[in-house]
């Protein structure tokens, strides 16, 4: 009998450490009729300090009857069971399928006491297996909910984001704990809820449950455990109406920490992507629109009964590139502005290291948490389209560590190549590797840290400038040549078969097209891979030291008269004005220049 694995990044993936330093990750989505050009859009960033940024790739693969898939813990590398194989799986490029399925998550971990020390699916296996054999959203939904209550859910408290080229949901899900009777856990499986995300609307989740109260007949919009709200009575969450029953406030209650540390991003998410003004609708159906600051105290933590919508609709369209850019948002412009206290140091660092809490004098204070952040392993934005066929439409927009400081680069889900850079044991997090994206995207990171006012912008120019040149221009033209090469297959294949359905059956046909868009996905990201590598040594020129050296429109360093080897001047940026009046009243006397 052959042993299949989806063993994923278990070989590179350390020990688990606490959820909220380990995994904090953040979603947004936005639906087919809130995007500019009509696709469903899913980001994606995989926080973790113990995981190596790499893409996964499985083809599609037949199975015979007995063959068994092999399940490990997405986080450690834990081994957890075999279940059966299906008949055939499809392939998946990272989180995103050739179907143009994207599951994506974040844990928010919940209720301690509904853990089941017992299950043998982690929430990692549930998106990979999902993504293996769902063709659309809600296939999929079944799909984690069958192999939760058969298997057992080895994880905590997850919201999932699962969405197709149509339509776009956000799941919950938590355990029901371990109780042991006859050597079986009687409570094995999940309780959730799913909800649509309704088409015009945007919604971000970041480790915190996001669904409140939800309609109990609206199958179209709304999936639910049956017992989903039976379970929170007999465990003493919740004791009012069915139809005042909150999934969130029953099995992930929000405290200071939880909304500070993770709704906030939500909010900053929708802050930005609205253009900060909230238009949603209330509980009674009614259109609403309020200025996002009206809910800052709630995103702080200062008043946890304010709550934000699920839901928002944007003032205007959202692009692909905006949902790249929310990603690497530190707060700017709001008063949890990372750059803005002395905490940033000298040079407007918007990153604090762990942990994410400190004591003074027996008061405790925080370090904010933004979307960006320096522990990414891996970043994306998944764009599903159904304008044009699958073997075109599915774009999976990937990047490695600090949105902030690296690039997303385009990867068509009919890919049959992963490029070397993205590639799985091209290095881990113990073994350097100068081939790697991951590495070179934390050299950058690392060289930006240091004097992050001053190096980070000239990163960011060089990832904008990719970037609108893939999502505005290149892409298009590729999408627009691989769609003409599949009609030409289509008009001849037709020619030869009774329908256009015989013609679908198999995607061998369409060979030329999939080369094609695997050609572009491997060049364009080996390509800007040696861009940034590149990159890496001009920052090393350009800045060391704190100095600045200046350069020309074509990036030639300006050198002296005399020599091509000096240059022609250094500039010392020096540091900002808060550092300044911070060290001037912290030193008194000490540091004044006398006359």
């Amino acid at each position: 009998m052959r042993i299949s694995t989806i063993s994923l990044l278990a070989a590179t993936v350390l020990a688990l450490a606490p959820a909220l330093e380990s995994r904090a990750c953040t979603n947004v989505i936005v639906t087919k009729g809130a995007s500019a050009d009509g696709s469903v859009l899913v980001s994606y960033a995989a926080d973790s300090h113990s995981l190596f940024g790499e893409l996964y790739y499985r083809p599609a693969a037949d199975w015979k009857a007995g063959e068994m898939l092999k399940v490990y813990e997405w986080d450690t590398g834990k081994y957890l069971c075999e279940i059966p194989q299906v008949e055939h799986t499809y392939q998946t490029v990272g989180n995103m399928n050739e179907h143009q399925v994207i599951i994506t998550e974040t844990t928010w971990g919940g209720r301690p006491e509904l853990e089941d020390k017992r299950g043998k699916i982690d929430y990692g296996s549930l998106i990979y297996i999902a993504l293996q054999r769902a063709r659309t959203a809600r296939e999929a939904i079944d799909i984690i909910v069958d192999l939760a209550n058969t298997y057992g859910y080895a994880s905590e408290g997850e919201t999932f984001t699962i969405a197709d080229k149509d339509e776009a949901w956000i799941m919950e899900l938590i355990g029901k704990g371990t109780s042991i009777r006859n050597g079986a856990n009687i409570n094995k499986g999940i309780v959730w809820v799913a909800l649509r995300v309704p088409d015009g609307a945007i919604c971000a989740h970041a480790n915190q449950a996001r669904i409140g109260a939800f309609p109990l007949d609206d199958p179209d919009n709304c999936l639910y455990a049956k017992d989903v709200i039976t379970f929170a009575r007999r465990r003493g969450y919740f004791d009012g109406e069915d139809a005042e029953f909150s999934f969130k406030k029953a099995y992930c209650p929000v405290d200071f920490g939880t909304v500070r540390a993770c709704d906030a991003r939500a909010w900053s998410a929708f802050n930005i992507l609205t253009g900060g003004w909230f238009s949603f609708y209330d509980a009674e159906g009614r259109a609403v629109t309020k200025d996002a600051f009206s809910y800052l105290d709630y995103a702080m933590g200062y008043n946890l009964e304010a709550d934000m919508p699920l839901f928002v609709y944007p003032r205007e369209k959202v692009t692909v590139k905006q949902v790249a850019d929310v990603m690497r948002d530190h707060f700017e412009g709001t008063p949890m502005d990372m750059t803005q206290d002395i905490g940033a140091g000298g040079n407007a660092l918007p990153y604090r290291w762990r942990p994410m809490e400190f004591e003074v004098d027996g008061q405790k204070y925080l370090n904010e948490r933004a979307i960006a952040t320096q522990q990414t392993g891996f970043w994306m934005i998944g764009q599903a389209r159904d304008y044009v066929p699958d073997v075109v439409g599915g774009i999976l927009w990937f990047g490695t560590d600090d949105a902030a400081t690296s690039y997303v680069t385009p990867i068509y889900t009919s890919t049959t190549k992963v490029p070397d850079c993205f590639r799985e044991g091209n290095g881990d997090l113990l073994h350097y590797s100068p081939t790697a994206s991951f590495w070179i995207n934390n050299r950058v990171a690392n060289a930006c840290y240091k004097m992050y006012n001053i190096m980070a912008p000239h990163v960011r120019a060089k990832a904008d400038a990719f970037e609108v040149d893939q999502m505005e221009h290149k892409t298009h033209s590729v999408d627009s040549m691989a769609v003409v090469m599949y009609n030409d297959i289509v008009v001849r294949l037709q020619k030869k078969l009774s329908s256009k359905r015989d013609v679908m059956v198999s995607k061998k046909p369409f060979a030329p097209v999939i080369k094609y868009v695997t050609d572009y996905t491997v060049k364009t990201a080996q390509d800007q891979f040696a861009a940034w590598t590149a990159l890496e040594e001009e920052l090393l020129v350009k800045f060391i030291d704190g100095n600045v050296k200046p350069q020309d429109a074509d990036g030639r360093f300006i050198h002296s008269d005399y020599s091509e080897g000096m240059p022609k001047k250094v500039e010392w940026p020096g540091y900002t004005d808060i550092w300044k009046e911070t060290v001037a009243s912290e030193t008194g006397e000490t540091l004044k220049v006398r006359e």
